[in-house]
């Protein structure tokens, strides 16, 4: 299990995949106390009004984690990256080779960069078509430690490989775990190589992010406190 100390309600971060910022604003007032840390992403990044937003939040003492996985040129990414500082972001996405987590890292300023290791949404027959020829959990264990070596902060990971990175590479490492499903997986689920609350955490996950098993629900608050009472469990003592 992960040994940096966090508060046990900020462990979990709830990813806010909806279409617009009105609707974000409407989720985080019904959310109210049971959610801490928010991920803000592509698509609501896409509607419009995504700084908006990301400042209404952080003004109502809401963590933040901007997840846009910048990949471009490196001194584009330092850019956007600088961007981000002093805005009250605490963790942002980068997805790419060495001189782009290199940049980033040096750009950061306040945040926390997290690499992307490889997507939950993929299994081993997509990266075969991606061209990988390596197994899953040697490709995460790669990109991690180049991340470390880069001077990020942390990366994006599988439950599933969570183990693994805790064993091959540095504690300072920060673990961010999607893909996490409360309940069993729903057959029209996009995501693949998912874990449960408990397994997340056990395997040495730092933070769990969690969408759409909260979204979703006939009540959004009470299943956020439902992972909440779960996380409290595995942390107990540090509300």
């Amino acid at each position: 299990m992960t040994r940096v100390t966090i508060p046990a309600r900020e462990r979990l971060i709830f990813a806010m995949d909806v279409p617009d910022a009105g609707a974000a604003r409407r989720l985080a007032d019904e959310l109210g106390d049971s959610v801490v840390f928010y991920k803000l992403g592509l698509e609501l990044f896409m509607s419009g009004g995504y700084f908006e937003l990301l400042d209404w939040m952080v003004g109502r003492g809401k963590k933040i984690f901007v997840d846009l996985k910048f990949f471009d040129v490196p001194a584009t990414v330092a850019s956007a990256v600088k961007n981000l500082r002093n805005r009250g972001v605490t963790f942002a996405t980068v997805h790419g080779n060495q001189s782009i987590m290199e940049a980033a890292a040096a750009a950061k300023g306040d945040v926390k960069i997290l690499a992307v290791t490889v997507l939950t949404s993929l299994d081993r027959g997509d990266l075969d078509d991606l061209g990988f020829a390596c197994d899953v959990e040697q490709l995460v264990l790669s990109r991690a430690r180049r991340a470390l070596e880069a001077g990020c902060d942390g990366v994006v990971s599988s439950g599933l490989e969570a183990k693994l990175l805790r064993a091959g590479v540095d504690d300072r490492l920060i673990v961010v775990t999607p893909g996490i499903r409360p309940v069993e997986n729903r057959p029209a689920d996009d995501q693949k190589r998912v874990v449960n609350v408990e397994q997340a955490f056990a395997n040495g996950a730092d933070y769990i992010v969690v969408g759409r098993p909260i979204r979703d629900a006939a009540d959004p608050r009470a299943a956020a406190e439902q992972i909440q009472a779960t996380i409290a469990r595995c942390f107990p003592g540090t509300a």
